[in-house]
C-alpha cells in the first residue's frame, strides 16, 4: 500500500494536466487527474467521448516492472497465475499475483518479450510489492528490476482510437492484446492493443521524458476527432459498465480470484503458482460468495461497502464497486453476494442506503456492450 505520510508521486505529464484545468487527486499515492472540467470535459463528456469517438488518459502511475534473465518467462510464469505458455513473444495477458491463501495481491498484465524478459504493468499502489515478492523468489541469473518512473503509460480509447494512431504515426493493426515497439521520431514506444474501458483502444508505453511530446501530439488528433483527455473518474466509470474489477474493490488479499469471477486468468493445469493449492481447494468446494453484477430499479446509486439483502431483509453481500451509469442512466454495481443465499440473474435484491432501502436486480455484466475486439 502507498505510504500516507509520504509526497504524492507526479506523472511526467503534472504540468499538462495543470493547464487543462484538471481537478487532481491521490490515486494510489500519486497526483492524477480526476476529470478536465475545467476546459469543457468532466466525467459524463469525457465518458460520452470514449464510448462515441475516443478519449486519451494519462495512466503513468500504473506500475512497471522488467524481470530478465535466463528463464524468466518459466520463472513469472511459476508465480503468477495465468499460463504465459498460452501467448507468444508480442503478446500481453492479464494476470493475477495470489499469496499462499489464495487473496490477491495484485492484478496485472504482463507482456512477453522473450523467454528471457517479462514486462509487467502492476498496479500503482502494489508495485512495490509486487516487485519485492518476485525478487525474493527469483533464482541466480534472474533479475526484477521496478521501473516505475522509467516509462509512462498513456491508453487512447475510442471507437476513432485506431485513427489517432495512424495520425500519430503508429501501429494500429494489432490484434487484442497483442504489442509491438514502435519508432516515432526517433523513440521507442510500447503499443498494445488493450485498454479498461469496453472500447477499441491501445496502451501506450513511451519512456517517461518521452511522454510530454507523444501526450502533445496525440492531445491535438484526439480533440481534432471530437474526443477529449479523460481522467480517472470517467476510467472508473467506463470499467464498471463493463464489469471489470478494480483490485481494492473487487479483488484483494481476502477475495480470490474464483470469488471475483476470474478463474478463467489462472492456469488450473499449471503444476505451480502462488496460492495454487489454496484455490485448488476452493475450486474444488465451490466460492463462499461470487461477485455479481446489479442495477438500480429506481433512482438509488450503488456504493462500495454497502450492505446487499434478500427481499426478507436477510445481509446475503455487499457492494464493491458502484456509480452511476452514464450510458445506461441508472445506477450499476458489483457486489459479492454469498452462494448460500441461491441468487441467479434476475432476481431482485434490495439495498440500504443510509438506511433508505432500494431495490436491485442481479444481472450478468457488462451493463454495456464490449467493443474491445
Amino acid at each position: 500500500m502507498a505510504d500516507e505520510s509520504a509526497p504524492l508521486l507526479r506523472s511526467p505529464l503534472h504540468d499538462r494536466h495543470v493547464a487543462l484545468g484538471a481537478k487532481l487527486a491521490d490515486f494510489g499515492g500519486w497526483e492524477m487527474p480526476i476529470e478536465y472540467a475545467a476546459s469543457g470535459g468532466g466525467v459524463l463528456k469525457e465518458h460520452a467521448a470514449v464510448r462515441e469517438a475516443v478519449g486519451i488518459f494519462d495512466v503513468s502511475h500504473l506500475g512497471k516492472a522488467v524481470v530478465r534473465g535466463a528463464g524468466a518467462r518459466a520463472f513469472v510464469n511459476a508465480c503468477l497465475t495465468n499460463d504465459l505458455d498460452r501467448i507468444g513473444p508480442g503478446q500481453a495477458q492479464y494476470t493475477l499475483c495470489c499469496d499462499e491463501s489464495g487473496g490477491v495481491v495484485d492484478d496485472l498484465i504482463a507482456y512477453l518479450v522473450s523467454d528471457d524478459e517479462v514486462f509487467l504493468v502492476p498496479n500503482a499502489a502494489n508495485t512495490a510489492e509486487v516487485v519485492r515478492r518476485l525478487a525474493a523468489a527469483a533464482p541466480d541469473g534472474v533479475e526484477v528490476t521496478g521501473a516505475h518512473r522509467d516509462f509512462a503509460v498513456l491508453a487512447v480509447q475510442g471507437p476513432r482510437s485506431a485513427d489517432v494512431l495512424a495520425a500519430v504515426g503508429l501501429p494500429a493493426d494489432l490484434d487484442y492484446m497483442a504489442y509491438a515497439d514502435a519508432d516515432r521520431d526517433g523513440r521507442t514506444v510500447r503499443v498494445c492493443r488493450t485498454g479498461y474501458t469496453g472500447e477499441h483502444g491501445y496502451e501506450l508505453v513511451p519512456r517517461w521524458d518521452d511522454a510530454a511530446a507523444l501526450w502533445d501530439a496525440l492531445v491535438e488528433v484526439v480533440r481534432d476527432l471530437g474526443g477529449l483527455p479523460a481522467g480517472l473518474g470517467a476510467r472508473d466509470t467506463l470499467r464498471t459498465e463493463m464489469g471489470y474489477p478494480l483490485h481494492g474493490q473487487d479483488l484483494s488479499l481476502q477475495i480470490s480470484p474464483l470469488q471475483a469471477r476470474a478463474g478463467w486468468a489462472v492456469g488450473w493445469k499449471k503444476p505451480a503458482f502462488w496460492g495454487r493449492d489454496a484455490l485448488l481447494a476452493e475450486k474444488q468446494a465451490g466460492p463462499a460468495r461470487l461477485l455479481r453484477g446489479i442495477e438500480a430499479l429506481d433512482r438509488g446509486i450503488p456504493r462500495s461497502h454497502v450492505p446487499v439483502m434478500s427481499a426478507e431483509g436477510d445481509v446475503v453481500g455487499e457492494v464493491t464497486s458502484g456509480t452511476f451509469s452514464p450510458s445506461r442512466r441508472v445506477g450499476i454495481g458489483l457486489a459479492l453476494i454469498s452462494t448460500d443465499a441461491g441468487v441467479d440473474d434476475g432476481d431482485e435484491l434490495q439495498l440500504d442506503l443510509r438506511g433508505r432501502r432500494t431495490g436491485v436486480r442481479v444481472v450478468k455484466p457488462p451493463f454495456v456492450p464490449s467493443h474491445v475486439r
